[in-house]
């Protein structure tokens, strides 16, 4: 169900932001100590024609096994990061990733006016 990451999860989308990483082996991926991997996939992804009820329902079961997870924060960075289309990914639907994406990159746009701004008043 897990991929390992194709990049590090160490620096966040937005540059002057950096994720927690827990204090483990470096050698040892952090996907091993995901809570998922003990749980069936099918919680996680959504299967076709799904009626919303369902889910709903299933998608609130795949959050509170990430609420558990020690790794919940370094699966979402990397679900943002690759981006993830599809799927409960460190807590968050795909649509709630992108939200979180859009921000990210709209607060990335304003930080760098900011900083464009500064260096002309300087």
């Amino acid at each position: 169900m897990l991929h390992p990451p194709r990049q590090s999860l160490q620096v966040a989308a937005v540059p002057s932001q950096r994720v927690p990483v827990r204090d483990r082996d470096q050698d040892e991926p952090w996907h091993t100590e995901a809570v998922c991997r003990r749980d069936e996939a099918g919680l996680f992804f959504a299967p076709s024609k799904e009626p919303t009820a369902a889910r709903l329902s299933r998608e609130d079961a795949a959050k509170r096994v990430c609420a558990r997870c020690p790794v919940m924060v370094e699966c979402r960075e990397h679900a943002l990061l690759q981006p993830e289309p599809y799927g409960v990914w460190g807590g968050l639907t795909a649509a709630e990733r992108r939200v979180v994406l859009a921000r990210r990159r709209r607060r990335e746009m304003e930080l760098k006016q900011t900083a464009r701004t500064v260096a002309a008043a300087g």
